[in-house]
């Protein structure tokens, strides 16, 4: 049964701010409730997550085993959109190892680990169609980096991705003609070569 006693602060996390679930992305404390849970009394906080459609519990005793935090600040998500101008790093194991890894870094609830997920399974419309588990990925790990960027800046999901995929789609032609300009040097420097000889 909850507690009528408003209670609107808790371990540095009040109602009404965005917060990140690691599990579930950005939410927002809606409240902060007492419940009496096998004969013991539990204080609460009550986290919605408007895209989800979902309602959590999180016992305000357990937030940092959970990995709840606070709303990135403009400094780390600068950075996280920085880390989307990155060459994408591309491993060769398998691809459910990989699948895994991805899956570890888009739960992890750490912005930037999202934004590396986001960077390495990208794909500009010259590149190779991606698989639909690798495209499963990509959106989810889109999507959590928008919601959290947008909430950040203060701005609608849908701009938060266009920015995203406006700072991915530049940086893949940035990555693409300066990999054809080193390809055109060598093949330069090849036929030098061969004349000399």
């Amino acid at each position: 049964m909850a507690d009528k006693k408003n209670v609107t602060q808790r371990k540095g996390f009040k109602t009404g701010e965005f917060v990140v679930y690691p599990a579930h992305g950005v939410g927002v404390v809606t409240g902060i409730e007492k419940h009496e849970v096998a004969g013991a009394e539990l204080e609460m906080f009550v986290i919605h997550f408007e895209h989800d459609k979902l309602t959590l519990r999180v016992p305000t005793a357990k937030v940092h085993d959970v990995g709840m935090r606070k709303l990135s600040d403009k400094v780390l998500a600068k950075k996280a959109m920085t880390c989307l101008k990155g060459k994408p790093r591309v491993k060769r194991t398998i691809w459910s190892r990989r699948a895994q890894e991805y899956e570890a870094k888009i739960n992890s609830g750490d912005l930037l680990l999202v934004a590396e997920v986001v960077r390495d399974l990208y794909r500009g419309e010259d590149q190779p169609e991606q698989s639909y588990s690798e495209r499963q990925l990509y959106e989810a790990a889109l999507e959590r980096m928008a919601r959290e960027i947008a909430a950040v800046n203060k701005s609608t999901q849908k701009e938060a991705v266009d920015r995203l995929v406006e700072v991915l789609s530049k940086s893949a032609k940035v990555l693409r003609k300066a990999t054809e300009d080193a390809a055109v040097k060598d093949a330069a420097k090849e036929a030098e070569e061969g004349k000399a000889a």
